[in-house]
């Protein structure tokens, strides 16, 4: 085993290094608990908002709040451990931050390759099998996702606009009777 590749580091701190699938992987654990979060939440919410309670609402509020801030650290976390693997510095993942490039950003990021040997933030890091197959999992979700969002999101915005011209013209026939 290459003894430059390091086998010990938290994958929570900033310091350190992602390859491809570590970086992918993490992402699609962190979807994962947000996705259980808002299955809860969509439990829970209307139970709490039935019971009317301020207290319970604003802990709510709260605990989304948390639940949110928490989500963007972890990206950013992952982001720069993404570029540590390229041996770019920390700061580019402000990058996210502007819509449409975060985009682009995040598919660079995904697809470029790291350094192989060690560069100024340390040694490679080894990809855990679960990280692979989590990596997996998004890449193969990912696209999948957005192909089914697309055939049922055209079709209902055709209907969509259909329906406002429609109205629409009634209206415009009611202004010239």
């Amino acid at each position: 085993m290459n003894s430059s590749i390091q086998n010990q580091d938290s994958s929570l701190s900033a310091n350190g290094r992602f390859g491809r699938l570590s970086y992918l992987g993490w992402n699609m654990l962190l979807g994962f608990l947000v996705l259980l979060l808002g299955i809860i939440a969509a439990i829970l919410v209307p139970a709490v908002t039935n019971s009317a309670s301020t207290v319970i609402l604003f802990g709510t509020v709260i605990f989304a709040i948390i639940v949110y801030i928490t989500l963007i650290y972890f990206t950013f976390i992952f982001t720069i451990r993404r570029l540590h693997d390229k041996n770019q510095s920390g700061w580019l993942s402000l990058l996210m931050l502007i819509p449409l490039i975060n985009l682009f950003f995040f598919i660079y990021l995904s697809c470029v390759k790291g350094d192989e040997s060690t560069n100024n933030y340390g040694s490679p890091r080894t990809t855990q099998t679960w990280e692979k197959v989590l990596a997996w999992i998004y890449i193969i979700v990912f696209p999948i996702s957005i192909l089914l969002m697309a055939i049922t999101a055209i079709p209902a915005y055709q209907s969509y606009i259909e329906r406002a011209q429609q109205i629409q013209l009634e209206q415009n026939m009611n202004y010239s009777e």
